[in-house]
């Protein structure tokens, strides 16, 4: 039943970042970007490799295999970040990249000391 429930929340959660990537909202883009192909495809890739690193996260045989793909996931969120600033001409995008990236620096930090049995302030 859990299973039942990860795959349909990732199935709607790739159904929505499809429908972003493909069919924006013109507002939200600037429209007088040349490359604006580019940017759907780099999205498309991205969630592409979001995909596999959910299977690794969902799938790995170890716990660092998963603590891995969780960041790896938090790489591809800054990277969507920056599509999104390129795209939207709005800064504050990479803002949210920056702190994503600080959360997920410290996060794995912290996974890591729990697997190795050790208190955080050791």
């Amino acid at each position: 039943m859990k299973t039942l429930h990860y795959i349909i929340g990732l199935s709607i959660l790739l159904a929505i970042l499809t429908v972003i990537a493909f069919f924006p909202l013109k507002i939200l883009i600037y429209q007088q970007l040349d490359f604006l192909w580019l940017l759907k495809r780099g999205i498309s890739i991205i969630l592409l490799c979001a995909f596999f690193c959910l299977f690794r996260v969902l799938r790995g045989p170890t716990s660092a295999d998963r603590i891995a793909g969780m960041d790896m996931l938090g790489i591809l969120i800054i990277g969507i970040c920056a599509l999104l600033s390129i795209s939207t001409k709005r800064t504050w995008y990479m803002d949210i990249g920056i702190a994503w990236a600080l959360q997920s620096f410290i996060s794995t930090l912290a996974f890591t000391k729990f697997l190795e049995g050790k208190d955080f302030d050791e």
